[in-house]
């Protein structure tokens, strides 16, 4: 670990813990990040000190709580770059951000005709929404390729944007592969063509610094949970023209200016987005993990990840049997990386490491197109963070062959 990193690890009392008598040694970070004390206890004082609803009372506690919960759209907007803070809406999480943009947006624009280029490394999340929208609108669904090494192909992104281009999606990091896009040269590819932009950044914001104005992406998605944020809060960044364009999808309380009984009007973004009691927890939540990583440092944890998988990945590629998916050099990759072990089921080799106290991920990982792309049906993830170390790296590669080892020879 970066000697300047070391004292946030015990930042983290789940790592504490022991797993089938092993120390933990939690490699699931693409899934869902561990909590700091400073979100736990940010919590705990909220439901303890706070606990009101926002935007409605006129009380003392529902007053603070409201403040809390709008300063953590500053809070959000400035870690993010956002012009300003009514481009932050609060979501449950990615997969709600894009289905808004999809739903809200993008189907109104829609006609037969058009087209929607994503990638085919997109978790189901970006995917199954455009789905359904080219169903609705009679749309056209393009799919850019991958390169052999796992990376998005840049020609092949060329050849198929054009005129008839109307709705970019992509992710920045993908979840499998670990392949870190260049969202602003395809951004400006987009543009160039009349396209509008939106990113997924569920892998990309929890490890690099992210400035949606330099990206100048349209739209931008993600999750708190996978920051160190409590689950079901997301948020979806959008430029204020295309927001006051979009619709709300759902309606009552709180997103309401004037009712009638025929009609009735909706409120300024953000809030007519947000319709009913929002999660104001999580929104509590997500800004003390702000706070916290702002403290650590965005480029820090990417640093200190890019170490992790400098050192990690050519000692998994020395395992003889072992296939690893995505870029071959580590400064092209984030720290996600999936493999497999020759002979043996990503759910049993997730399995005999758990027996060792390490929690990876097996599976298809929501991105089936991707597997089917790879010629596999499902495969073994591991992910990185700001608290991992090289030991544990180490550790996870010794457990690792005598995983191998033992379903060679019956024994760890």
């Amino acid at each position: 670990m970066a000697k300047n990193l070391k004292k946030y690890r015990n930042d983290f009392p789940i790592l504490k813990q022991i797993v089938n008598d092993e120390p933990l040694i939690y490699f699931d970070n693409a899934a869902t990040v561990q909590k700091p004390q400073a979100v736990i206890k940010a919590i705990s004082h909220y439901y303890e000190n706070d606990n009101a609803n926002v935007h409605r009372g006129v009380h003392t506690l529902a007053e603070r709580t409201t403040q809390q919960f709008e300063d953590v759209r500053q809070v959000v907007a400035d870690f993010i770059h956002a012009k300003y803070s009514a481009e932050i809406l609060f979501t449950k999480g990615t997969t709600e951000s894009l289905n808004w943009v999809a739903q809200g947006f993008a189907q109104n624009r829609l006609k037969p005709g058009d087209e929607i280029l994503i990638s085919i490394m997109e978790h189901h999340s970006n995917l199954v929404p455009w789905q359904q929208v080219a169903q609705a609108t009679g749309a056209k669904l393009v799919y850019i390729d991958i390169t052999d090494d796992g990376q998005l192909d840049i020609n092949d992104a060329k050849l198929k944007m054009t005129a008839k281009t109307k709705i970019v999606s992509l992710t920045q990091i993908s979840n499998v592969l670990g392949s870190i896009n260049p969202i602003k040269e395809l951004t400006d590819m987009a543009h160039a063509v009349g396209a509008v932009v939106i990113c997924d950044g569920a892998q990309s914001i929890p490890n690099m610094p992210v400035d949606v104005q330099e990206l100048d992406v349209d739209f931008f998605a993600f999750s708190g949970h996978k920051m160190g944020a409590a689950t079901g809060i997301g948020v979806l960044y959008g430029k204020s023209d295309y927001l006051n364009e979009m619709q709300p999808l759902e309606f009552g309380g709180e997103m309401i200016d004037f009712v009638e009984e025929q009609q009735s009007t909706f409120k300024d973004i953000p809030w007519k987005f947000e319709a009913g009691t929002p999660n104001i927890e999580g929104v509590i939540s997500l800004g003390a993990i702000i706070h916290y990583l702002n403290e650590v440092g965005m480029a820090n944890i990417q640093t200190h990840e890019q170490m992790l998988v400098t050192d990690l990945l050519p000692k998994l590629k020395a395992i003889s049997g072992i296939t690893v998916y995505g870029p071959i050099e580590s400064k092209k990759r984030s720290g996600v990386i999936s493999f497999n072990l020759e002979g043996l089921h990503p759910h049993d080799v997730a399995t005999a490491l758990d027996m060792q106290g390490i929690a990876v991920r097996a599976g298809h990982h929501c991105a089936q197109p991707l597997m089917k792309r790879m010629g596999v049906s499902s495969t073994v993830r591991i992910s990185l963070y700001l608290y991992n170390t090289l030991e544990e790296n180490q550790k996870f590669i010794d457990a690792l062959i005598a995983t191998k080892e033992f379903f060679k020879n019956g024994t760890i």
